[in-house]
This record gives structure tokens, C-alpha cells and sequence, in this order.
């Protein structure tokens, strides 16, 4: 029974960080329709931000993540306008964005690669090798706190998304574009604003994941299937489901790593992926596809 508590707190612990890694590249999905196989390139790149800053100066890692996520905004705002923004009424934009992001990553895997090798790296703080000890099973003590950055971070977008005038806007533009427009929306500032959210949540993810995981510039494409998984599964465009989605495969890899063997763990996400494209493609909370 301990063993099973335990696993089921270390599951629990991985997925809120694997929340904040999807939630971004749900939300761009979700308004521009961006399939963005960037995302864990530019999330390896805010673990680089963290990195240096706590190597440099002794900053938190913590304390690092809102500027890590305001250099990834800044970052998204300049990618926006180079790469996506001219054929963002384009019929064949998703289609076009798999490409275009696929080169993107390739680009700051190529620019982290010249800058820092391929070096495996850590964010160290005390607290990343620390536990918290209740009876026999323990609560690591770096997950824990990354767990609950990240739905607070995530929280506070929903709260954002629900209640505040543009977050209404960004709903509205992910419903329907052109009814946005017709209605007034600056679709193409939603789209700008929402890209720099999406990639600040990255930057945010990359500063929690520099303490839970080595990392180095090429280690985003063991991370994109993983991603994938949690935004299908959850629903494309649905950041709820993606949280849900996150908690419910780390759940499942924690226990598939514990019992059958920890090479078999990442596995979990490359068969829900496949099973969920082939038995429910619009996931949890999508949207059935119509028809033609």
C-alpha cells in the first residue's frame, strides 16, 4: 500500500508541471490554430534563462521563472510577427505552422547548441534534492513546489481568460475568428497577445523544469510526443483538459515506471497518444470534428 501511495504522489507531483508545459501550447493551439512543435525547444530555452541566472548570481529558480517567461513572451512577440503573422487567414495556416515550427525548432536547438554545447544541465537549489518525509513515503520537495507554481500560474490564466475584458476576447477568438471580428475583436492583437502568453508559459515551464530534470539543447524531442499526447488527449485548444490529461498520464507513467520498469514509463504517453488519435481524436473536451 506504501508503494502505491507513494508512486501515486510522485505521478501527482510530475503533473503539474507537466500542466504548465502543455497549457501554453494549448493556448496557441487553441486561438491561432499553431500546431507548435517549438514549444519544448523554447521551454529548454527558459530552463537556459533560469540556469544561467541562478549559475551566475544565485537566483532562485523561483524567483527566475517571471523573468524567464517575460524573455520567452518578448521572444514569442518577435516570432509572431516574422514567421506567423502574414498567412494567420491563410485556409492551410495549421497545416503551414507544423512546418514552420518544426523549423523553429530546429533553429534554437542549432543557436542553444552554439551558445551553451550539449552538456547535460541542473538547476541545483537546496530544495530540489529535498523531501518532505510523511511516515514512510515522501513528497519531493522541488516537484512539490513546481506542482503548485504551476497551477497557480494556471489558475491565474483561467481567472484571466474568464473574468478580464481581453481574456473574453481570446475566448471569442478561439470560438470563432471571423465572428470575433465582425464583433469588433482586434483578432490580430489576440493573436500577438495570446502567441507571447503561450511562450511565456513556456519560459515559465522551462524555469520549474530546470530543477526537476537535466536538460540540454536537443532534449526537446524526447519532450514533444509527451506534449502532444497531453494537448490531444486533453482536447486541442482546451487548457482544462490538458491539466487533466497531465495529471491522469503522469499518474499512469508513475505507475507503469514503478511496476513494469522505468524505461517503459515515457512509453505511456506514446500509446495514449496513438490510441487517443485512433479511438476519440477530438479528446476529452474537443470538439467533434464536422464533416465536410
Amino acid at each position: 500500500m506504501e508503494q502505491i501511495i507513494q508512486t501515486l504522489i510522485l505521478g501527482i507531483a510530475l503533473g503539474g508541471v507537466f500542466a504548465l508545459m502543455g497549457a501554453g501550447l494549448s493556448l496557441v493551439f487553441g486561438v491561432m490554430r499553431i500546431v507548435n512543435l517549438a514549444h519544448p525547444s523554447l521551454i529548454i530555452a527558459g530552463a537556459y534563462v533560469t540556469y544561467w541566472g541562478f549559475k551566475l548570481w544565485g537566483i532562485d529558480p523561483l524567483i527566475m521563472l517571471p523573468v524567464a517567461a517575460l524573455i520567452l513572451a518578448g521572444i514569442g512577440v518577435l516570432l509572431y510577427k516574422l514567421v506567423f503573422e502574414k498567412e494567420a487567414k491563410s485556409a492551410k495556416y495549421s497545416e503551414m505552422t507544423v512546418l514552420l515550427t518544426f523549423a523553429t525548432a530546429m533553429i534554437v536547438e542549432g543557436a542553444l547548441g552554439a551558445m551553451f554545447t550539449n552538456t547535460q544541465r541542473v538547476t541545483s537549489p537546496d530544495y530540489a534534492t529535498d523531501a518532505i518525509f510523511l511516515g514512510n513515503v515522501f513528497v519531493p520537495t522541488g516537484q512539490l513546489y513546481a506542482g503548485i507554481v504551476s497551477l497557480v500560474i494556471i489558475a491565474a490564466l483561467a481567472l484571466f481568460l474568464k473574468f478580464s475584458r481581453f481574456g473574453n476576447a481570446i475566448r471569442a477568438t478561439t470560438q470563432n475568428r471571423d465572428a470575433a471580428e465582425l464583433l469588433g475583436v482586434n483578432v490580430n492583437l489576440v493573436g500577438i497577445m495570446s502567441f507571447a502568453i503561450g511562450i511565456g508559459l513556456a519560459g515559465a515551464a522551462g524555469a520549474l523544469v530546470s530543477f526537476n530534470f537535466s536538460f540540454f539543447p536537443a532534449k526537446h524531442w524526447e519532450w514533444i510526443a509527451v506534449l502532444m499526447s497531453l494537448v490531444v488527449l486533453g482536447g486541442m485548444g482546451s487548457i482544462l483538459g490538458t491539466v487533466l490529461a497531465s495529471f491522469l498520464l503522469s499518474i499512469i507513467a508513475a505507475f507503469v515506471g514503478a511496476y513494469i520498469g522505468a524505461t517503459w514509463s515515457t512509453m505511456t504517453f506514446f500509446l495514449a497518444l496513438f490510441l487517443i488519435l485512433l479511438v476519440r481524436p477530438q479528446g476529452l473536451f474537443g470538439e467533434k470534428p464536422e464533416l465536410a
